[in-house]
């Protein structure tokens, strides 16, 4: 079964430093039938202005999972972290019993576009962690690239739950094997441009759950010079 999360249904607020839209409930937005899918609570994704970003705040028992599509995003945080996360690059940051962070726009001119991910962890209360890693997403484009799972294959980061999450970038319109399992609880995010998934045409912004039987067909519809871009999750 697939069912579509249309970008243009999603929670907006514009706060002039942050334009922010959440595919989930988050904060002041409340969906009841949008409360998460599966063990994620969170999707946001957010345009940051130069110079703005988010100062010190707490978290626990949760896994973030930061991907930034443009610019750059300085971090800080209560484990002693002081880091740039730059397109590409992939952070995971394991807040179990409680951490503190902060995240900015380093940039004077650049807005950072970031897509901010939170997993339920599957032990609570556990030693708080931080991992970052670049991967070749855009230069090694028309697959996919494993970032984080439960167990670090293929290089990706760990993170506290048996979950997974991909990234591609499709340059060119190709039919991709979508590499999750079959019968997991899948979530596909598009980034930029569109993809053909079964029947539904997806746009940047649009959601997709899927669950049970076969996995459908996936077909990258990139749009001018624009690749189509593509976040994917298996989830519990």
């Amino acid at each position: 079964m697939i069912q579509v999360r249309k970008g243009s249904d999603r929670g907006h607020f514009d706060f002039g430093w942050l334009d922010t839209f959440h595919t989930f409930s988050f904060g002041r937005y409340v969906d009841r039938r949008w409360m998460g899918w599966s063990a994620m609570r969170v999707l946001n994704d957010d345009l940051i202005a130069p110079g703005q970003g988010f100062g010190l705040h707490p978290h626990d028992n949760m896994e973030i999972i930061s991907y930034i599509v443009s610019g750059q995003l300085a971090h800080r945080d209560s484990l002693g972290n002081v880091r740039t996360i730059s397109p590409g690059e992939i952070q995971a940051m394991s807040a179990g019993s409680g951490l503190e962070h902060s995240e900015f726009n380093p940039s004077s001119t650049q807005r950072t576009r970031l897509i901010q991910t939170w997993i339920r962890p599957a032990l609570t209360d556990t030693v708080p962690g931080y991992g970052q890693k670049q991967f070749p997403v855009h230069d090694e484009t028309g697959k996919f690239h494993l970032l984080v799972s439960p167990d670090g294959a293929a290089g990706s980061l760990r993170i506290g739950q048996d979950a997974r999450m991909w990234a591609g970038v499709f340059p060119l319109q190709i039919k991709v094997a979508i590499p999750a399992a079959a019968g997991r609880n899948i979530w596909l995010q598009v980034v930029g441009a569109s993809v053909q998934l079964g029947e539904h045409l997806l746009e940047d912004g649009d959601g997709a759950a899927i669950s049970g039987g076969e996995l459908p067909v996936l077909t990258a519809l990139p749009r001018g010079d624009i690749a189509a871009h593509i976040l994917l999750f298996e989830l519990p």
